[in-house]
């Protein structure tokens, strides 16, 4: 079926009469905060403790707007014989968010969760300088990054929990019909001899 001529344009107006019939609500910022979904992309936190130094973030990021700088420390061995390590230590991380265009890739490739989106978003400055924020920075947005969400109620539980509750209920199983078996073992008023044993005799049975 044909489409009637203009009837793309009608919709269009029809939009348009049913805004311009909607009363205008304006917020009053900054008196009143803004309700934002608890996942805005705000600002980037750093949870310096799991950064291995490896770079992703850095090489995955298209505005090329963070800077990590490290070095290297030998670890001594941890058993005698054993041979040394050597680790990255984490000297410097930076976000210039005069150029973060929020793309959240840096925080997906991330394998070590080291970075969280925070709904913080008030950090204007006057200073195009001042929107590099190194790690102190950074670490400080952690304090406002919202807690995960619940797990859905229907979800299938993790396989590794499932195999370890298995294993655990089998073998609390186990123990218990051991323990139920020595129960009853004991509270039998005799237990006969084992085939093949020899039966003690008294000297009158002797006699």
């Amino acid at each position: 079926m044909m489409p009637i001529p203009g009837s793309g344009l009608a919709k269009g107006l029809a939009v348009t009469l049913r805004t311009m019939t909607k009363r205008a609500h304006t917020a009053q910022y900054p008196e009143v905060q803004p309700e934002l979904p608890p996942r805005t992309r705000g600002v980037i936190g750093l949870f310096e403790e799991n950064c291995t130094v490896c770079m992703l973030c850095a090489r995955e990021c298209p505005d090329w707007c963070i800077y990590i700088d490290s070095h290297k420390e030998t670890v001594p061995a941890a058993t005698p014989g054993g041979r040394e390590r050597s680790r990255n230590v984490l000297d410097r991380f930076a976000i210039d968010f005069s150029l973060c265009m929020y793309c959240g890739i840096c925080i997906e490739v991330c394998p070590f969760d080291a970075l969280f989106w925070s709904p913080e978003f008030e950090y204007a400055e006057t200073d195009i300088l001042e929107l590099t924020h190194e790690r102190d920075k950074l670490r400080e947005w952690m304090w406002t990054v919202p807690a995960p969400p619940a797990l859905d109620p229907a979800a299938e539980e993790p396989k590794e929990i499932a195999a370890a509750r298995k294993a655990a209920e089998k073998a609390e199983a186990a123990a218990a019909a051991a323990a139920a078996a020595a129960a009853a073992e004991a509270a039998a008023p005799g237990t006969p001899a084992a085939p093949g044993t020899d039966t003690p005799t008294t000297p009158e049975a002797d006699a």
